[in-house]
């Protein structure tokens, strides 16, 4: 469905029973919502499964300027409310896990817990120069983000799942490419991380080339009080398209212990 959140016109994925704690799914760079079809198909008996498609990717606008990580976390703020969403957990993977943390450390009386797959570390990522650049001039390269996703992933994808990574990737707006490359993936949010108090699981691929778990531990779990690290083995970066019901395994696991926490507290 098609929803202005926040002036933009966002693609939306909305499935699910209605009931109970929602489920707000936050795609990885260059992804779209369809990065988290398999997870939402094995949840959405279960759950609302939401997933966007964040502003400049996928099926969504493209607006000219606000493309920093707390202008996605207000796209994000903004979907809860239009959907009047009274309890919901979030669940980013790699960009969009960034963009989570970003959310939770404002505290959102309706965020109860939160998932990051592979996430972008509240510090700069740990991209190298010739990297970046060679990143940046990748955008719209089909054959290249073909090539990408067989790097970044230790699961074997099939010609339709590529065919399907490497359409997003094309589809990505310029303007939100160049933005996440150069100025996103370097900001720094770390001094917000004692501010997320909700229950937090961090969730790593053992052969992730990108986000290695030890990176993960460091930047992410540590700084976070009570947050802790699952791994996925054989994995690698792309871990809701690679490894779908084990992410959506780990989901259910978080959410009996969030549901126990938020129990403690009232």
């Amino acid at each position: 469905m098609r929803l202005t959140v926040n002036g933009i016109a966002l693609e939306v994925i909305d499935r699910g029973r209605k009931e109970g704690l929602a489920l707000v799914l936050l795609h990885y760079f260059g992804g779209s919502s369809r990065a988290w079809s398999a997870v939402i198909a094995a949840l959405q008996a279960e759950h609302r499964c939401i997933a966007p498609d964040l502003r400049g990717f996928g099926r969504s606008a493209a607006p000219d300027t606000g493309y920093g990580v707390s202008d996605y976390a207000d796209d994000v703020a903004d979907l809860a409310g239009r959907l009047e969403l009274e309890r919901y957990a979030l669940v980013g993977h790699s960009m969009g896990g960034k963009i989570a943390l970003a959310l939770a450390a404002r505290q959102p009386a309706a965020l109860e817990a939160l998932i990051l797959v592979a996430p972008s570390p509240p510090t700069p990522e740990p991209i190298g120069e010739a990297e970046r650049i060679r990143l940046v001039a990748s955008h719209g390269d089909r054959a290249a983000a073909r090539e990408s996703a067989g790097e970044i992933t230790a699961v074997p994808l099939d010609d339709r799942t590529l065919d399907l990574v490497a359409d997003d990737a094309v589809a990505s707006s310029r303007l939100a490419w160049r933005a996440w490359l150069e100025c996103g993936s370097r900001e720094d949010i770390s001094c917000r991380m004692s501010d997320v108090t909700i229950p937090v699981l961090v969730v790593a691929g053992t052969s992730d080339p990108h986000l290695p778990a030890d990176l993960l531990e460091r930047e992410v779990v540590r700084p976070i009080a009570g947050a802790r690290m699952v791994l996925v083995p054989a994995a690698g970066h792309l871990l809701p398209i690679e490894t779908p019901m084990a992410v959506a395994n780990l989901i259910r696991d978080h959410l009996r212990l969030a549901r126990v926490f938020q129990a403690a507290r009232r």
